[in-house]
């Protein structure tokens, strides 16, 4: 195979790889700290009350990681020994290690959708009511954009419907929203509008917007002290995390428009690969699928070439852009997926 040229590795396994500008360094840098287990760091405080106050919510509580904030959420709507409903390619099932079971015992019942978004009438058709030999349904979960599902946008009537299910069986809703700024670009639905969906809400600062960490978890009315405890004893609990907040306020503030550019390089790669011939799925925002016979293969020699891409199941890759890649390094990145898929054995 031609070794085509390039001048710097391109990363596209994910949108978390990207790595702290220099203004959003000085921001950290300049950052007012306290002691955020007591309560009292001010750039903590400011990033949690303007997260709130985006989606809607009375309270905001930052956290080291989304699968923690997912894990509290959910927590505060079910208990152990009673069950969440997602879908079947849910992060909360495939990328969170079991950990709703392990630290929880909450059992997940999941059924299968099309790019991970839940049809209403078959999630009606799945709720229990639960009684001393059944197990009870108690909080639905749904996930926007959705990772498995290639980056697919719920359109936010299908979650009202959801919403509106959970109400008339008295369930809570858990919204995973670790790329919900992707669907607010890429929808142009309002922030509160998708916030009104979850009694409990998931934000990942560290995806698109391109902090270097934390996610924060929105809360209900009055369980603000309940949820600080549950970080405390997930080993959570921070003190002079002011300086990590201050990066993803940074980002909040200066990243967030932006995100539209990695939409646009998502399409940008997949005309390029499905001219060349491969089977490419439709991005909706910054995740490309690939369909191949060997993605495993493909990704490892991808990564000789200089580009990473993640093999995300035997015969199918993932393609993410971010900040840290341009639309020239999009092209590039193209151009060798397409060299190696044209030299795969099944093309030959």
């Amino acid at each position: 195979m031609a070794t085509l040229s390039i001048q710097h590795p391109i990363d596209l396994r994910s949108d978390t790889v990207t790595k702290p500008s220099v203004p959003m360094r000085e921001a950290m840098a300049a950052a007012e700290v306290g002691d955020d287990q007591y309560g009292e760091d001010p750039t903590v405080r400011r990033l949690e009350e303007t997260v709130a106050a985006l989606f809607g919510y009375p309270d905001a509580m930052f956290v080291p990681t989304g699968v923690m904030a997912n894990h509290i959420g959910i927590r505060l709507q079910v208990a152990p020994g009673e069950e969440v409903i997602c879908d079947a390619d849910a992060h909360i099932v495939a990328h969170e290690n079991g950990g709703l079971a392990a630290h929880a015992g909450i059992q997940t019942r999941t059924l299968p959708s099309t790019r991970g978004l839940l049809d209403p009438a078959a999630l009606a058709a799945m709720i229990r009511v639960g009684d001393r030999y059944t197990v009870g349904t108690r909080a639905l979960e749904v996930e926007n954009t959705h990772n498995r599902g290639g980056g697919a946008v719920y359109p936010i009537d299908t979650l009202r419907e959801i919403r509106a299910l959970a109400d008339s069986f008295n369930l809570g809703v858990h919204l995973d929203g670790a790329r919900i700024w992707n669907a607010h670009k890429a929808s142009g639905v309002p922030l509160k509008d998708y916030g009104a969906i979850g009694h409990t809400m998931s934000v990942c600062m560290s995806k698109g917007l391109g902090a270097p960490a934390g996610s924060l978890v929105l809360l209900p009315p009055d369980r603000s002290e309940e949820a600080r405890a549950l970080r405390r004893r997930l080993g959570g609990s921070m003190r002079q995390v002011g300086i990590l907040a201050a990066g993803a306020q940074y980002a909040l503030e200066n990243n967030l428009d932006r995100l539209s550019q990695d939409h646009e390089n998502a399409t940008r790669i997949a005309a390029a690969l499905r001219a060349a011939g491969a089977s490419v799925r439709e991005p909706e925002t910054n995740i490309v699928l690939v369909d191949v016979d060997d993605a495993p293969n493909v990704a490892k020699e991808c990564f000789a070439l200089g580009v990473r891409i993640s093999p995300f199941g035997p015969k199918l890759l993932r393609i993410v852009t971010h900040l840290d890649v341009s639309a020239q390094d999009c092209d590039t990145a193209a151009d060798v997926v397409s060299s190696v898929l044209m030299q795969s054995p099944e093309r030959g």
